[in-house]
């Protein structure tokens, strides 16, 4: 008996497919080549039960588009598909047919349409087929798999004792995992579907007595959930719906090894998605390996971009000059609202807020020698606004969804232009307009070139310096104009909380 058929009331389009399914699912599974290796798999001979991944019925208004309308939409809203037999997007969320009950959470969530991402990305993955997503942060990409994913746990049997979860969905960090249950828990109330995140630094306890009770869905950072499987805690003989989200993040942290043995234990007819932002070589290569007939969806450019909605502004600066030049700055935009300040190290992390607390800025630090606890009380803070001043090392630059983020500084800039745009995307999100100011010095001389093609890409200054730099020419004493130009200072000297 599955969850659907538990459910009262008309479970519409969802559960009228079963007599018509292939072995293994729906959404392609028909057509799959039999010299693949996930093809030819014998489910039978391992023991596999079939399952249900389609669950995709094109509305009535969907079926009306033209191939003319398709293009139009995609074009207006920057959606690039590949793969085949790709369904239309949608235009509204009545087009989806999601059940009442999860459309009852986006409406007290307040979303108005779906965004690009979720436009095209809902059917594709109602569909049942493997996925690739790639959209910048911010973009609604979580939604985009966790709906689906409420569906899919939906349509399947109960869990049984010693069963593991339906639905795994790996993350990078701590931050980003938690993240995406608060959603979880949100969007799953209503069906009553169980979840526990995974993740280290914290006593294994709570989350041993989670995974053995039984939960639908685990959200995990790959180095607890191996340390789970191999303790016997949780097993992922039921898991027919995997997640890597930021899979482009967990390989630049060396994840690989992990990844790979976690996605051998499970079943090869599962259905996989990958999100990223960025779409390197290295992503490309894992995903090709694991990932049968995908569709694949971009938002915008598979060319590294910054979110347009970001005034980004660089100053050329001497390694000395960076403390002055942060206070200067502070000096200028704190208003009460939050700011966060990246940092290349945790030593340079502690050091600058210790220096900055000194001086009277209310500021904490967060960063991976930091306990779990005192992390989450940090975050805690800055998302009260209680501390608005957060410095941070790159542990924060992705998943970390804080709102009302209106400014964020690169004290030091960081080690590659991926980092960068995943850094100031902090702020601008969910359609707000937010401000950037980088410090870049000598020694950031290599990314000039690159740096200048973003900044000109969205539509942003190039300060003669950064231009000089960027056709390799030596930079200058720097801090000409500074940051200082928009009138609207708090003058120096004053009390600031």
């Amino acid at each position: 008996m599955s969850r659907y058929d538990s459910r009262n009331g008309d479970p519409g389009s969802y559960r009228d497919r079963k007599s018509e399914m292939p072995l293994g699912g729906g959404g392609g599974s028909s057509q799959r080549d039999p010299s693949s290796k996930r093809a030819a798999v014998d489910l039978e001979g391992l023991g596999l039960t079939p399952f249900e991944k389609n669950f995709y019925a094109e509305s009535p208004s969907v079926a009306a588009m033209t191939e003319a309308d398709v293009e139009e939409y995609r074009r207006k809203r920057e959606i690039t598909v590949e793969g085949r037999d790709v369904p239309k997007p949608v235009r509204s969320f009545a087009d989806i047919g999601f059940p009442d009950y999860v459309m009852e959470e986006v409406t007290r969530a307040g979303f108005v349409e779906p965004t690009p991402i979720q436009a095209q990305g809902w059917p594709m993955a109602l569909k049942g087929r493997d996925l690739i997503g790639i959209a910048e942060t911010g973009s609604g990409k979580t939604l985009a798999y966790l709906l689906p994913a409420i569906v899919h746990v939906n349509a399947q049997p109960f869990l049984g004792p010693g069963d593991g979860p339906i639905v795994l969905v790996l993350a990078p960090t701590r931050e980003l995992a938690v993240q995406i249950q608060q959603e979880t828990t949100k969007f799953g109330a209503s069906s009553k579907i169980k979840n526990t995140c995974i993740y280290g630094g914290v006593p294994k306890g709570p989350q041993v007595r989670d995974l053995q009770k039984g939960v639908e869905i685990v959200i995990a950072t790959p180095g607890r959930l191996i340390d789970m499987l191999e303790s016997h805690y949780t097993n992922l003989r039921r898991v027919t719906y995997l997640v890597l989200d930021e899979a482009d993040r967990m390989l630049d942290m060396g994840f690989e090894p992990q990844i790979r043995k976690i996605v051998s234990q499970i079943r090869p007819d599962r259905q996989t998605l990958y999100w990223s932002a960025t779409w390197p070589k290295e992503v490309e290569q894992l995903a090709m390996q694991s990932l049968y007939n995908p569709y694949k969806v971009i938002i915008g450019s598979v060319d590294l971009k910054a979110n347009h909605a970001i005034h980004q502004r660089v100053e050329i600066v001497s390694e000395s000059q960076k403390y002055n030049k942060l206070v200067k700055l502070l000096e200028d935009i704190m208003d009460g609202s939050r700011i966060l300040i990246f940092m290349d190290t945790k030593k340079g992390c502690d050091q600058i807020t210790r220096q900055l607390r000194t001086d009277g800025w209310p500021a904490l630090s967060i960063h991976g020698d930091k306990s779990q606890a005192e992390r989450d009380w940090v975050l805690s803070e800055f998302k009260a606004g209680k501390s608005p001043i957060m410095t941070a090392t790159d542990v924060a630059a992705r998943g970390l969804d804080v709102k009302d983020v209106k400014y964020v500084v690169n004290y030091d800039f960081p080690g590659s232009l991926e980092d960068y745009v995943h850094r100031i995307g902090r702020t601008g999100r969910a359609g707000a307009k937010g401000t950037a100011y980088s410090f870049f010095t000598a020694a950031n001389a290599r990314f000039a070139k690159e740096l200048i093609n973003i900044l000109e890409e969205a539509g942003q200054k190039v300060s003669p310096e950064l231009a000089a730099m960027g056709r390799g020419a030596p930079p200058s004493s720097g801090g000409h104009g500074g940051f200082r130009d928009r009138g609207r200072g708090f003058g120096g000297g004053r009390p600031r909380y």
